[in-house]
């Protein structure tokens, strides 16, 4: 296996990635179809050892957010069909068309500027209509069926442009996460999709795959799962719902980890970091951790997150830098490379990317996808790791 600088660096289990793809599979109702959802290199896990993973168990379909994300998973060998869910300029068409990537397209505008490229490169491009039901982010916006009746005619119009097929039709829910008080608007949007769905089946326009459940959808919605479901944050082992990962078992399955580079002894009045805003109030024992905000542990943290070390919890202190922090080590027998758990579990103490979502006022999504590209990523299986990711 190939040796990596242990500074800091991303553990991912491979065994907990299994175990979260067979339970997000046992989601999944009979004949519903699994769309792993890899985007932002699979929200910072690594999107090409998730791809090879995820074909490898019966995956159907996979979503990115652009082309050269797909076209990162037709480069390392796999042919599982793959949707775009964002923008992709329309000269890309022959590029779409010759590497089986379908294309999500979200107005009439884009539609037309695609299939004139598209008839131009002499290809044919499979596309999905977005339909905007209540996301109000891109999509055909159909919100009320009386006002948006227009938008009926512009899919239609879409549909029958050459060079373009009508592969599928989705939209995305924006508080099926929500619990309870998500629970109307969610059911809103879902009978509003089924409603263009069928004014576009009176057209004489079907389509191979509709789906409009995400994570979120499927797993507290699992009556509205369609054709197939677009399945991300959860495969990743996080949720917004302790529900979600108490009923069914989910784990997370990053840890990132660094080491001590430095112990000094402090006396009281003594300040830390840039801006001084951390005075030691008696004399203390610090050590300073090789992990700052370009490896994506955030500024936002600084005195508020804790790390594990030595089996013990402690607490970050001053302000976080680009590249290295300062924790409080008072009272614990710790040295220059011992193992700093920034992101983990260490037998039963824990800092999870919830945690850290909640001091620096985020979500979870947004704590994995910000590891940064310098930190490699650690495959393990078995405790052992078998791969190393560098970028």
């Amino acid at each position: 296996m190939e040796q990596f600088l242990k500074r800091t660096w991303a553990e991912i289990d491979l065994d907990k990635i299994e175990k979260n793809y067979d339970i997000c599979r046992s989601m999944l109702r009979e004949g519903v179809k699994m769309m792993g959802v890899i985007k932002a290199d699979a929200y910072g896990h690594g999107a090409v050892a998730y791809a090879k993973i995820f074909s490898r168990k019966g995956c159907e379909w996979f979503a990115v957010s652009n082309i050269d994300e797909a076209l990162q998973i037709r480069q390392a060998g796999i042919d599982t069909p793959i949707l775009i869910l964002g923008f992709t300029p329309a000269e890309r068409a022959e590029a779409l068309a010759y590497n089986n990537i379908s294309q999500a397209v979200f107005d009439y505008d884009y539609a037309c500027a695609l299939s004139d490229e598209a008839v131009k490169q002499g290809v044919e491009v499979n596309i999905h209509l977005k339909v905007d039901t209540g996301m109000t982010r891109i999509g055909f916006l159909y919100q009320d069926s009386e006002n948006d009746a227009e938008s009926i005619d512009l899919m239609e119009k879409a549909c029958n442009l050459p060079a373009l097929y009508p592969q599928g039709i989705f939209q995305h829910f924006a508080v099926a996460d929500c619990g309870e008080e998500g629970e109307v608007y969610t059911r809103l949007q879902y009978d509003l999709f089924l409603d263009a769905i069928k004014r576009l089946h009176k057209r004489g326009i079907d389509f191979e795959l509709c789906h409009c459940c995400n994570s979120a959808g499927a797993s507290e919605y699992r009556e509205l799962q369609l054709d197939a479901c677009r399945l991300g944050i959860v495969l990743y082992g996080l949720t917004s719902s302790d529900k979600v990962r108490e009923q069914w078992g989910i784990e997370p399955v990053m840890s990132v980890k660094s080491v001590v580079a430095m112990v000094k002894n402090i006396e009281k009045g003594t300040t830390v970091s840039y801006g001084r805003t951390f005075t030691a109030e008696k004399d203390m024992k610090i050590a300073t951790v090789p992990i700052g905000y370009a490896d994506g542990y955030t500024r936002r943290l600084s005195g508020k997150a804790r790390m594990i070390v030595g089996g013990e919890y402690v607490n970050v202190i001053g302000r976080i830098c680009m590249d290295m922090c300062m924790i409080d080590v008072t009272g614990l027998d710790v040295k220059t490379g011992d193992e700093v758990t920034v992101l983990g579990r260490v037998g039963d103490k824990c800092v999870s990317a919830d945690e850290l979502a909640e001091k620096s006022g985020t979500i979870n999504y947004e704590i994995t996808c910000d590891i940064s590209k310098r930190v490699p990523r650690v495959y393990m299986k078995g405790n052992k790791a078998v791969k190393v990711q560098k970028f």
